[in-house]
C-alpha cells in the first residue's frame, strides 16, 4: 500500500486543540480512502482543475479503512479534508473521529459498485453461489452436526461442486483495510454463511438477547456469527494483493484459473483482459447492479470534514461538481467510468443535502 509523507506519522499522532492549526495555511483539497472511488473522485478532480480558478485536489488511494483513520485523526491542514469510502462509515469510526474533535462530517452517497469476482478471459467461466464462496475462502466451514465447524478442508473447486471447474481454488482480493474486502465479506461471505440455518440463527438469537437487555450474550453470539461468517481462511487459498487492483490483473492473466476480487468499475475498464463470474446465475452488469438483480452490490460515498470548509479553498466548489448532473447523472463523465448512479429523486435530495453540508448523525448500531 502507498504511503504518505504527508498524512503519514504526523496526522496520526495529531492531538486536538481548542484552535486547530490553519495558519500556514493550504491553496488545495486534500483527499484519502477508497481504491475504488478513486478512479471517480480522480476524474472529477481533473474536471474541477479545468473548469474552475481553483487548484485540482490531490487524491490518495489508501484503502477506506486507512482513509477513515487519517480523516478521523483531528482536525486542521495536516489532515484530509475529504475521504472516500467504498463502504458506509463504521459506527466505531464516528466516534473515533468525535472523539479527535471531527464533530461534523457530510456523508455524500455518490452511486453503486458491484464486487466482481472475475478471472482471466482466457480462462473458465465461473458460475459460483455466494454458498460456494463462502465455502471455498472461509477459515473454518460447518461439519456434519449444527454448530459444528473444521479448519476448510477444500483445496479444489470441484470439491465443493462437482459442476465447478477442476482446479485448484486460488483467490487473489484487496486487504482488510480495505472496503472492497469489508463489502465482499459482507455481502459474498455472510451471503453465503446465511444458507447454513444454525448460523442464520444465531444472527437472529443475538438479536433476541439484544431486544432482553441480555447485552453481554448479545454481543458474545454477534461476535460468533461474525468471526465465522467474515473470517477468511489464511492457508494460501486467499492472497492479499494489496490495494493495487492493476496488480491483481496481472496475476490472473499469468492464472487464468485464479479469480480475483475488485469493483465493477475496475471490471469494465479491463473487459479486454478480465471477465466477472455469474453470481447466482446473474452477471455482473451496469443493469444488473442497478436494478438490484446481482447479489454483490454496494454503495459509494466519499466524507468532508466540514470543520475545513472556510479554511481550505474549494470544498463547496468541489462537493457541486462531484454532485452535478454532468458528473454523476445517468448521462454524466461518471457513468462512462463505470460508476452506476443513483436514482433521479435520490440524486437530487444527496445533492441538495451535500452542497448544505449536512451533518451524519450515526445512532447506535
Amino acid at each position: 500500500m502507498k504511503k504518505s509523507a504527508f498524512f503519514g506519522i504526523s496526522a496520526l499522532a495529531l492531538t486536538v486543540t481548542a484552535a486547530p492549526c490553519f495558519a500556514a495555511g493550504r491553496d488545495h483539497i486534500e483527499i484519502v480512502g477508497s481504491s475504488t472511488v478513486y478512479p471517480f473522485a480522480t476524474v472529477v478532480a481533473e474536471n474541477f482543475g479545468k473548469k474552475t480558478r481553483f487548484k485540482t485536489p490531490k487524491i490518495e488511494s489508501t484503502g477506506s479503512g486507512g482513509g477513515m483513520k487519517l480523516f478521523c485523526a483531528g482536525v486542521g491542514i495536516k489532515t484530509p479534508d475529504i475521504t472516500n469510502a467504498s463502504r458506509r462509515i463504521k459506527k466505531s469510526e464516528y466516534d473515533k473521529c468525535n472523539k479527535n474533535g471531527v464533530i461534523s462530517i457530510t456523508e455524500v452517497q455518490i452511486g453503486f459498485d458491484g464486487i466482481a469476482v472475475a478471472n482471466a478471459k482466457s480462462g473458465p467461466q465461473f458460475d459460483l453461489t455466494e454458498r460456494e464462496i463462502f465455502l471455498a475462502l472461509a477459515k473454518e466451514v460447518p461439519g456434519d452436526k449444527p454448530g459444528e465447524l473444521m479448519p476448510n478442508p477444500y483445496k479444489n473447486w470441484k470439491e465443493i461442486n462437482p459442476k465447478l471447474p477442476d482446479e485448484k481454488i486460488e483467490v487473489l482480493g484487496p486487504p482488510p483495510t480495505s472496503g472492497t474486502r469489508d463489502a465482499f465479506a459482507e455481502l459474498a461471505m455472510e451471503g453465503g454463511c446465511k444458507t447454513f440455518d444454525w448460523i442464520k440463527q444465531l444472527k437472529a438469537d443475538a438479536k433476541k438477547a439484544r431486544m432482553a437487555g441480555e447485552k453481554t450474550k448479545a454481543k458474545a453470539l454477534k461476535s460468533r456469527y461474525k468471526a465465522i461468517c467474515h473470517g477468511i481462511r489464511e492457508d494460501g487459498a486467499y492472497i492479499e494483493a494489496g490495494e493495487n487492483d492493476n496488480l491483481i490483473v496481472q496475476k490472473l492473466e499469468k492464472n487464468p484459473v485464479a479469480l480475483g476480487v475488485f469493483g465493477f468499475s475496475f471490471l469494465d475498464q479491463n473487459a479486454d483482459k478480465v471477465k466477472g463470474a455469474r453470481i447466482n446465475g446473474v452477471d455482473i452488469s451496469f443493469d444488473n447492479i442497478a436494478n438490484g438483480s446481482y447479489p454483490l452490490s454496494r454503495p459509494l460515498f466519499f466524507y468532508v470534514k466540514n470543520a475545513h470548509v472556510g479554511k481550505v479553498p474549494s470544498i463547496p466548489e468541489y462537493i457541486a461538481e462531484f454532485t452535478s448532473e454532468d458528473a454523476w447523472g445517468e448521462d454524466g463523465y461518471l457513468v462512462d467510468e463505470g460508476l452506476i448512479p443513483l436514482p433521479e429523486e435520490q440524486r437530487k435530495q444527496m445533492a441538495a443535502d451535500a452542497r448544505a453540508l449536512k451533518p451524519l448523525k450515526l445512532g447506535a448500531e
